[in-house]
């Protein structure tokens, strides 16, 4: 079982660059893949990016290029560094942990999630 918890949100322009934590405890933490995901009000939530258990990443379309995923194993740990920024990136982001090998489209089968970090993008 893991405990999530994340950081690194706030308010930002358009053009911005925001970077994301995850710091997990508990056991077998290498053993998961690791995802951000983004729930905006009144939308479903979907996948961001996700780096699997071999450090392969995976990313929504909107994200690519602007958007990387990283994890730290020796610390329990998961970054999201974001460039920019734009209002449709705005919305709650969520860490959240999965079977090994997991895509950013696979948001049912994460089992483990933090409570998430609010991230506003203003125009």
């Amino acid at each position: 079982q893991l405990q999530l918890v994340e950081s690194g949100g706030g308010s930002v322009q358009a053009g911005g660059s925001l970077r994301l934590s995850c710091q997990a405890s508990g056991d077998l933490y290498h053993s998961y893949s690791m995802g951000w995901f983004r729930q905006a009000p009144g939308k479903e939530r979907e996948g961001v990016a996700v780096i699997d258990g071999d450090s392969n990443p995976t990313y929504e379309g909107s994200a690519e290029g602007r958007f990387t995923i990283s994890r730290d194993n020796s610390k329990n740990a998961l970054f999201l560094q974001m460039n920019n920024l734009k209002p449709e990136d705005t919305g709650m982001y969520f860490c959240a942990a999965g079977p090994f090998y997991s895509t950013y489209e696979d948001v049912k089968s994460f089992r483990y999630w933090g409570q998430g970090t609010q991230v506003t993008v203003s125009s």
